[in-house]
């Protein structure tokens, strides 16, 4: 991420790996139900074969759609990247934040992840959300953190 002037990083990071796990969990239960069916129907060599195969490639998948998501909250922006062979940029300015949402299920409780939603100001459709983040109360604090190091007013507009 390209910094502007006086711009500073006040969080960044990834979707904890405890976040992706319902993830994994959702997919190896499926991939379970494949092996079932391969077990059963075909040959039990070949269904451990394949379901092997499936979990490695879900825990694959998995860790690589945790790396190549990055969250980013400065002093001026706030920005979500992802994307692996594509990259997707989400940004908007941190003085447009409005509200600042956590939410957490009971599993989620437990396993000290969750969801922070972040309303702006202009658009109905620019919402930001960080899945999976640990310990969502400190995204919370480091956008009040940024909030208030931020500029009021853009550097063009003091002039006038």
């Amino acid at each position: 991420m390209d910094l502007h002037p006086g711009e500073s990083i006040v969080f960044e990071g990834h979707p904890s790996w405890r976040g992706v796990l319902s993830f994994y969990v959702k997919n190896i239960a499926a991939d379970l139900v494949i092996a079932a069916i391969l077990w059963f129907a075909w040959s039990q060599t070949w269904a451990v074969l394949v379901f092997a195969i499936l979990v490695a490639g879900t825990i694959l998948v998995g860790f690589i759609l945790r790396v190549t998501t990055v969250y980013t909250i400065t002093n001026e922006r706030l920005r979500i990247r992802t994307g692996l062979l594509s990259k997707n940029v989400q940004q908007t300015d941190i003085n447009r934040v409005q509200n600042v949402n956590t939410s957490q299920g009971p599993l989620e409780r437990v396993m000290q992840v969750g969801r922070v939603d972040f309303d702006t100001a202009g658009t109905d459709d620019a919402s930001f959300t960080f899945e999976g983040i640990a310990n969502p109360e400190d995204i919370v604090k480091a956008v009040d953190e940024a909030k208030r190091e931020s500029p009021s007013t853009p550097p063009s507009a003091q002039g006038l």
